[in-house]
């Protein structure tokens, strides 16, 4: 693994690059996540890949990246990496990360060759009148109330995340590798490098914007695949992409794989080695 940093129209973001191979995946992570979620599924590529995931806008190392925020500038951010890594390239995103990846893909279709999307990218319906605040804290609220969070210090913080209902049965070290990328500041005031306002306001735009997405899908050119969980946030059924919601949008696109990854729940369909190997081998499909 090698820390890279990626030129964008207003500065650089950092990135992670996982192996030498001159095949390119590019990878957009969850909403309070970062670059190294994707360590499992970059070790489980084939000889001759590489897979490089951004820090997006407002995490890990660039945590201090200015907005604006929203799916279309992280999107043009995809789009800046995709150049500078010699497009055309393979783009996957998981959770949030999956909805930029899609956004771009939409937009710039000639610098993707495939799209795999990780448990997120389709519209999640929003009633109409819906206060999205409210959805906000409903959906989000413990994420961010980590966010405020201060522990003693990282052994501590690797204790908070190892009690989680999703990740407690098949912790492992990519997590803890995971936890510790995170985690910043100094002892006694441990907290996350995940900047509040940047959940917040990408948040807010997968709910207002939802629509938009259906907009993407509709008009995606490029060859994708969707893997989802048939389990949630914290474990349970169903997962984040109920099986109607799958089969409605799957039929809006027929040119749109899907394939439920069993026995996974939101975070282990990426960070544990049988569906990161699932992942991978979609991810490379010749």
């Amino acid at each position: 693994m090698q820390t890279i940093e990626i030129p964008v129209p207003d500065g650089t973001l950092h990135a992670l690059s996982f192996g030498d191979g001159p095949r390119v995946v590019l990878a957009a992570h969850g909403i309070t996540a970062s670059a190294m979620s994707f360590r499992t599924v970059a070790l489980h590529l084939p000889a001759g890949w590489r897979l490089v995931a951004l820090d997006l806008r407002g995490r890990g190392g660039s945590a201090a990246a200015p907005g604006p925020y929203g799916m279309s500038a992280h999107a043009a951010d995809l789009a800046a990496a995709a150049e500078h890594l010699g497009a055309p390239v393979v783009l996957t995103g998981q959770s949030m990360g999956a909805y930029a990846a899609l956004r771009a893909a939409a937009t710039q279709p000639e610098l993707f060759t495939r799209l795999v999307l990780v448990d997120g990218g389709l519209p999640l319906p929003v009633p109409a009148g819906t206060d999205p605040d409210q959805v906000l804290e409903l959906t989000l609220g413990p994420a961010l109330a980590r966010l405020s969070q201060t522990f003693a210090d990282v052994p501590a913080y690797l204790d908070f995340f190892r009690q989680h209902p999703a990740l407690n049965a098949e912790w492992h070290d990519d997590m803890e590798q995971y936890v510790r990328y995170d985690a910043t500041g100094e002892p006694g005031a441990i907290r996350s490098r995940v900047s509040a306002p940047a959940v917040r306001a990408d948040g807010r735009d997968l709910i207002v914007n939802a629509a938009s997405f259906g907009d993407d899908l509709v008009k995606l050119t490029v060859p994708a695949v969707l893997l989802y969980a048939p389990r949630g946030m914290f474990g349970q059924e169903p997962g984040i992409l109920p099986q109607p919601l799958v089969d409605h949008w799957s039929a809006q696109n027929p040119a749109l794989r899907t394939e439920i990854v069993e026995n996974t729940n939101h975070y282990t369909i990426l960070m544990t080695d049988r569906p990161a190997a699932v992942i991978a081998s979609r991810l490379t499909d010749s």
